[in-house]
């Protein structure tokens, strides 16, 4: 889901050194101990390299909106976008964004004892101390009004966000923000868009938590429709102000 860059000081840690790297469709913003943008960059280079050179061998990766097989010669980014999206019934690419986020925070994590990614609206969060992140919801009165309260012993943690009403990402439903919490951001991201696919109007809220309880590793979900809220698991809201 695209996030506005004003989104990005919703994410409590300005204790942290904040830098950002892009490469084509990857736009990372990072806080950590220290400045790791080389690192970072790198590790960016590397993962979007290894999926590149997958769907050269697989173009229906890209593709597919169905799960795919996971194959022999997958590398281990790529598998774990196979596996979360086939435990959600979407195509491998709608994990991408937190794959990438999870990947490249769990390696910087050697590094910095604290690191926070955020990749359009995926995140990536380990952290020592008590975190909010600010939930975007686009023309909701809600948006920006909401956060998630994380403590350190929760993280690491995916914190996942998809929208049918905010940005280019494709999803089949009208929900303004579909957050969701797992020790796996590549498996928050996928189960996000699938909530999300559910998610047309708000007497759907039921059925989207339903679904989500029915995912093994989920610990949270957030649905914002309106001026409506569905929350469900392992979640703390605490008012933000912008």
């Amino acid at each position: 889901m695209y996030q506005p860059r004003d989104y990005r000081h919703w994410i409590s840690g300005k204790d942290l050194i904040a830098f950002n790297v892009t490469v084509k469709e990857t736009d990372l913003y990072i806080r950590a101990s220290k400045n790791l943008r080389s690192k970072a960059l790198k590790l960016v280079l590397k993962y979007r390299g290894l999926i590149e050179r997958y769907i050269e061998r697989y173009p229906a990766f890209l593709r597919s909106l169905e799960p795919l097989a996971v194959t022999s010669d997958a590398p281990l980014i790529v598998k774990a976008m196979l596996e979360a999206s086939s435990k959600v019934g979407v195509g491998p690419m709608a994990s991408v964004a937190g794959a990438i986020a999870e990947f490249v925070g769990t390696d910087l994590a050697t590094f910095s004892p604290e690191v926070i990614i955020e990749n359009g609206g995926d995140i990536y969060l380990k952290s020592l101390s008590r975190r909010v992140i600010g939930i975007y919801a686009g023309k909701s009165l809600l948006s920006g009004k909401v956060g998630l309260e994380i403590k350190g012993e929760e993280t690491p943690l995916g914190v996942c966000t998809s929208s049918g009403t905010v940005g280019h990402s494709l999803s089949f439903g009208h929900a303004d923000a579909v957050a969701v919490l797992s020790p796996s951001a590549t498996l928050a991201d996928a189960a996000a868009t699938a909530i999300g696919n559910i998610i047309k109007q708000i007497d759907d809220i039921p059925r989207g938590i339903e679904f989500a309880q029915s995912i093994p590793r989920l610990k949270g979900l957030v649905i914002i429709i309106g001026e409506k809220i569905g929350v469900w698991g392992e979640v703390k809201l605490c008012p933000i102000s912008t």
